[in-house]
């Protein structure tokens, strides 16, 4: 590999760092948001949203599913959402740190992770018909693909007594 090569995929692998991380944050506001803001707001913003027409007409299939999962985080899933979210948006957050900072543990680990969110979105797609899940999934995977060769391009450093052999 060309070090123009190594260049483009380090740029690479931040942008996707930097995705990541953004999606944490957004994961740990909307916890937050679920959590703390009354029911009466989620209403109103799914009647913004099915009232603008944002998802196609308020029969499309798109609006109606909106609008079911509304009623379902109005009930008894908004406590599964917040901790789901809360938990999913530390641990990217946790490790985007980490691997900016080239912790080099923080690979694997974020690797392995994200492989279960992988495993657990393809999951969640066949029980609900979700079509966003696997999109979701299959650009969680190209990330393991950059985390690992990152990974495997910061090897460790070789013992000084190593070095002077060679």
């Amino acid at each position: 590999m060309t070090r123009r090569d190594r260049g483009a995929e380090e740029r690479l692998f931040r942008v996707a760092l930097l995705v990541k991380g953004l999606d944490g944050a957004v994961e740990l506001l909307t916890a937050f948001a679920l959590a703390l803001g009354p029911v009466a707001v989620l209403d109103g913003l799914v009647q913004v949203v099915l009232d603008h027409h944002l998802l196609g007409g308020p029969q499309s299939v798109l609006a109606e599913r909106f609008a079911a999962g509304e009623q379902h985080l109005a009930g008894g899933g908004r406590t599964f959402a917040v901790v789901y979210l809360a938990l999913h948006g530390i641990v990217k957050c946790g490790l985007v740190v980490a691997m900016a900072r080239r912790v080099r543990p923080a690979y694997p680990v974020a690797a392995g992770v994200l492989g279960l969110f992988v495993v657990y979105e393809f999951y969640r797609a066949t029980r609900t018909g979700s079509l966003l899940l696997p999109v979701l999934g299959v650009l969680d995977v190209i990330i393991i693909v950059l985390i690992v060769r990152e990974y495997r391009r910061l090897a460790p450093e070789r013992p000084i007594a190593d070095r002077d052999r060679h």
